[in-house]
């Protein structure tokens, strides 16, 4: 989950380069982890952790601590599958946790998830002793996903229940999360950036953070600088998630259609215009029909995550055959 070795702290999502560049909110949000995580294989019978977090601040009103600023673990069962296994709960700036003991004797590879709206400072993992434990590598050709708080993972219960994630495990891809919380806005400084990264797929998802204007005057730049510079990489342009009270709430529903319509209208002119290897994704249905999916309206629970993933992977599957 992490797009560039050149960074200013090991587990920034932007390179150095970036700083002065970029916005200084999306600088900001940049020093968060969200999307990264560490794979390693081990014979550990117990595993504990110990990281240390940027702020102290380790939750917000709409999402909780473990969410925010909490470790997720997960390992693969005999079958190949990601299975759950537990969460690190933080308790302060620096925290160490007995995450799981009394596994079964056997070699495992496992993957634990860092937090997804504060930075991590340093993370370490623990095992027995003269235990055998290796890093895995890192894998190549990342989905990257560009958006919004949600996109960083507003609000799920744990790290590893945002959609890009649960998409990386269904897809057995390395993904990449640029979600900049109220900043995602398809700037063309990030365009620039993400070209640099040898993709399989960009998915951008931006319309939550842009009115109608600024989707109309951004997208086309932006899907041309990232065409420029990865000629043959699928580029997935989403829109907006439906406000879950936009059935009684005109405004609400006024800026879903409107942004939308904008966003087919750039679409449209792209594909007119030759552009190769575009797609797009409707946003009406991605958090269901039945309004259940959200902590406040706009953000997702981990429901509306899952069903996100479900929306989004059919698309993605077929772009990455």
């Amino acid at each position: 989950g992490k797009g560039w070795a050149e960074t200013e702290r090991y587990f920034d999502r932007l390179p150095a380069k970036a700083k002065g560049k970029v916005r200084p909110p999306v600088w900001g949000l940049s020093r968060h982890s969200a999307g990264m995580c560490v794979r390693f294989e081990t014979e550990a019978t117990a595993i504990t952790a110990k990281w240390s977090l940027l702020s102290k601040n380790l939750a917000m009103n709409h999402m909780p601590a473990t969410g925010v600023s909490g470790l997720d673990l997960y390992a693969q069962d005999a079958q190949g599958r990601w299975r759950w296994v537990t969460v690190g709960r933080p308790g302060g700036q620096t925290n160490k946790a007995r995450l799981i003991a009394g596994i079964p004797a056997g070699r495992r590879t496992w993957m634990l998830y860092l937090p997804l709206y504060n930075g991590t400072e340093s993370l370490e993992i623990g095992v027995k002793p003269g235990t055998y434990l290796r890093p895995l590598p890192a894998r190549p050709k990342p989905i990257v996903f560009y958006g919004t708080s949600i996109m960083q993972g507003g609000c799920a219960s744990r790290p590893a229940m945002v959609h890009s994630a649960i998409l990386g495990r269904r897809l057995d891809r390395p993904t990449l999360n640029l979600g900049f919380s109220g900043n995602g806005t398809m700037d063309p400084e990030l365009a620039e950036l993400m070209g640099e990264l040898d993709a399989c797929c960009y998915v951008i998802d931006c319309l939550p953070n842009m009115p109608a204007d600024a989707v109309a005057q951004r997208t086309e730049p932006l899907v041309r600088i990232l065409r420029k510079a990865r000629p043959a990489v699928p580029i997935v342009l989403v829109e907006d998630r439906t406000y879950q009270n936009a059935w009684l709430s005109p405004g609400h529903r006024r800026r879903n259609d409107t942004s939308r319509a904008a966003l087919r209208k750039a679409y449209d002119r792209l594909v007119a215009a030759g552009v190769k290897d575009l797609h797009y994704v409707e946003g009406e249905t991605l958090f269901g029909d039945d309004g259940e999916a959200t902590v406040d309206g706009s953000h997702a629970t981990d429901l509306g995550f899952m069903r996100q993933a479900d929306a989004l992977e059919p698309l993605l599957r077929k772009l990455l055959l």
